[in-house]
């Protein structure tokens, strides 16, 4: 690794898509105080670059940029990992995915803020420089989306209700898995599974497959127009 100007906002880009990461070099690079010094398209290679890039002697990461949609391990397992192995190392999220469905979920998990990638370059570089300054980034629909979250705490009725895990096997669910699927996905036994589809029908009032999917797609309708859900 070459010496980096201690000042300059160091990043790490995870994601999966090289056009995507290619595009988020090309907005970063525009700004002089921030150098994209890794990137990784995998679960595992992220947390194995942060690792090298965090060890004792080594420049060291100012934040992550990091997809929620990772293969090798989930981009909000990531997430719990790094906050517990580098808790003041600060995590950025980007998805597709509107603010309603993911970004209450990232900020409980340790986040330090939620963007869409259809962002505006300038509110990305803004996210960066907040982010590495300490701060927190909420966009307008995150804020809302929080503000929800807190006047529903004690009767929740979107899938934010869900735990991280929980909220894991609710999505499987409703895209059509098996039981036995889930399990094998999530490295979980199939009576595990089954508890958690106990539990999710209860939080979200459903009494079967067939309803939890028509409160899954309620709820995709109720999403942030014009960004997708999937």
């Amino acid at each position: 690794m070459t010496p980096i100007d201690t000042d300059t906002i160091r990043v790490l880009i995870g994601d999966d898509h090289r056009i995507v990461r290619e595009g988020l070099k090309q907005v970063l690079a525009d700004a002089p105080d921030v150098t994209v010094v890794a990137e990784a398209p995998s679960g595992p290679e992220v947390l194995a670059q942060v690792a090298a890039w965090m060890a004792p002697g080594a420049a060291g990461l100012s934040l992550v940029l990091l997809d929620i949609a990772l293969p090798g391990i989930d981009g909000l397992d990531v997430l719990q990992t790094l906050k517990r192995d580098h808790p003041r190392l600060p995590v950025l999220m980007l998805s597709t995915y509107p603010e309603k469905q993911y970004a209450v979920r990232c900020i409980r998990l340790g986040a330090s803020g939620y963007l869409n990638k259809s962002a505006d370059p300038d509110d990305m570089l803004a996210a960066v420089r907040k982010v590495a300054q300490g701060g927190v980034y909420l966009t307008e629909a995150t804020a809302e989306a929080l503000a929800t979250a807190v006047g529903q705490a004690r009767t929740h009725v979107g899938p934010e209700a869900l735990s991280h895990r929980e909220h894991q096997v609710y999505r499987l669910l409703t895209q059509g898995h098996t039981v036995s699927e889930i399990g094998a996905q999530l490295g979980l036994a199939p009576n595990t599974v089954s508890t958690y589809r106990a539990r999710i029908l209860e939080k979200t009032g459903a009494k079967n497959g067939v309803e939890l999917a028509l409160y899954a797609e309620r709820h995709a309708r109720n999403a942030t127009p014009g960004q997708t859900t999937t």
